[in-house]
Order: structure tokens, then sequence, then C-alpha cells
């Protein structure tokens, strides 16, 4: 049966005729809205150990990370090739010459056949940027930016540290460099209604993003978000409304876009709210049957000129 949006891995499947599957990495990099300048703590959502998979051989070598990785990855789903994906704070916030060394590394692994790397719009300087071209040209790659929302107001309370006129910047910088761009948003954030946050889709849909990751938020033990929530200072979604938000959202995005994420959770053992989120598959069906129940489809509402895929 046909999904009803665009799948990564499907995209993924067609293009290397098998599956691949992420291996995250954490290469050590930190993140400029962390002290220095800025006097900033990091985003409310971000734990001290940075945003980023769990199970990530903190402290190991980028081979070794990506070795254990794929050991993982083999015995749980016989898998037999992969991308190296440099999850963990900002992996741009380095040295061009730093970043090739790690990037590098990843590549030689065997079966590694592309990269992805997630940073922030305001670390993009113009050598990083070339750097990246270089491995678009050479590899199978995407640049993975973090945005969040459209909306400044709501990107200085949850102390993102860039507006989202640095994002556009950004943006059109990447895509000047003909890199695949994959943005990150999260449903469910503190003062946004939901009209703010189909209006992100709207603008995600006029830029024909590459890719989209959907996160919804929750709340990770030891960060301000958490001092918040038990405060009664921010409202989590519950189940079912994310997914009517989930399906709306994509609902509007341009139809060629491919979806990298659906839903997201923390570590189980430090995960506050909300609680079911953990179980992935669930909401993931659950988005599945409204899209059923509506008739609908990915780009169904969308609002750009020639939304044709």
């Amino acid at each position: 049966m046909k999904r009803p949006y665009n799948l990564f891995s499907d995209h993924l499947k067609e293009l290397f005729g098998r599956r691949i599957h992420k291996i995250s990495i954490d290469a050590g990099f930190s993140c400029p809205n962390r002290g220095g300048t800025r006097h900033l703590p990091g985003c409310i959502f971000c734990s001290p150990e940075g945003s980023g998979a769990t199970g990530i051989k903190r402290g190991a070598s980028i081979r070794d990370q990506v070795e254990d990785g794929k050991e993982v990855m083999v015995r749980k789903y016989k898998a037999g090739a992969f991308l190296a994906y440099f999850q963990s704070y900002t992996n741009t916030w380095a040295e061009p010459a730093e970043l090739r060394g790690c990037f590098d590394e990843a590549l030689a692994v065997a079966d590694v056949v592309g990269l992805a790397v997630g940073t922030r719009p305001d670390c993009l300087a113009p050598e990083v940027l070339d750097l990246l071209a270089d491995y678009h040209r050479s590899t199978y790659f995407w640049l993975e930016l973090g945005l969040q929302s459209i909306h400044d107001r709501t990107l200085e309370f949850i102390r993102r540290g860039h507006d989202y006129r640095t994002f556009l910047t950004a943006f059109s910088a990447a895509k000047e460099c003909g890199l695949r761009v994959c943005v990150h948003v999260i449903l469910g954030l503190p003062g946004e209604d939901r009209a703010m946050m189909l209006a992100t889709a709207a603008a995600m849909a006029r830029l024909r993003v590459d890719g989209i990751k959907v996160h919804l938020l929750h709340v990770i033990e030891g960060t301000p978000l958490a001092r918040l929530f038990r405060e009664g200072g921010v409202k989590i979604l519950d189940q079912e409304e994310y997914v009517a938000l989930a399906v709306d959202f994509l609902e509007r995005l341009h139809p060629a876009t491919l979806i990298h994420r659906l839903t997201g959770d923390g570590p189980r053992e430090q995960l506050l709210a909300p609680l079911w989120s953990l179980r992935k598959w669930e909401v993931i069906n659950a988005i599945h049957d409204e899209f059923k129940r509506r008739d609908s489809r990915q780009g169904a509402l969308c609002a750009a000129n020639d939304v044709a895929p």
C-alpha cells in the first residue's frame, strides 16, 4: 500500500537498492549557544549532554562509534549499509580541517555510503559550506539544519540564539552550494497555537525544503524546560492532539519533501513527558490511520505554487 507521505527511508531504498541505516555519532563538539559570549546555557529543551540519540559511545573514537553502531544494526536489522550521522551538538562548529578529519574517519569505515551532518543556521561559515559542498560532490550527503519554528518570539523564548532570518540566510547559502537540506521543527513549543505551527509548515513548503524532521516537544530531566513543566508553565500535547497536528502539518508541506522523522522521544530514564511518546510505532500507526480517515496525503493542502512532485 502506498504511504500517504514521502518517507526518507523509502527514498534511500530506491536510490541504493537496499535499506540504509543511520549510525549516530558524537564527535565531541559543543555548541555556541552554551556559555561563551552569549551567556546562555543552551536551548531550554536541551539536556547538559546535548540533544542527540541514546546509545552513542561518547568519548570513543569516531571509527569505534561507527563500528559499534554497525554491530548493533546488523544484530537488530541485519543491516548492510549505513549513513554516518553526526548528530550530537553542533557539527560544523570547528575549523574545516578538523571537520574534514572527522568526516573522513567515518567514511573510511566499510559499508558507510554517506554522511548526514547536524548543525545550527548560525554555524555555517563560507569555508565550512565549501567543505560540505566537497562531500556533496563526492558522496551521498545531507545537511540537517535545526530551526524548530519560524516565529522569532518562540525562538527567543526557547533560547535558540538566532532568529528566522538567520535560518533563511543559511538555508539559501546551503542551497546555492547544491546541498540537500533537512530542516528540524518541533510541534508543541510553548506559546505556539495551531495556526503558528501550520505557518511553519507553509513556510517550509514555500522554501521547497528537501527533507524535514518533525519532532514533538518532550521534557527531559535536567533541562530548563523540566523546571517550567513542573511549575505548570508549559503544556505538553497529548497523543491525539499530536497526531492531528502532525497530519495537519504534512498536508501543508510540499509533496516532494522527504519526511525523515514523524515523532520523537527521549531517553526512557530521563523522559518526564509525554510518556506516550515512548510508544513510537503506536504514534506512527495513529498518524497513518488519521491520513486514511481524512482520505488525505502529504501536500494535499500545500499552498505553494506548482506543487506537483
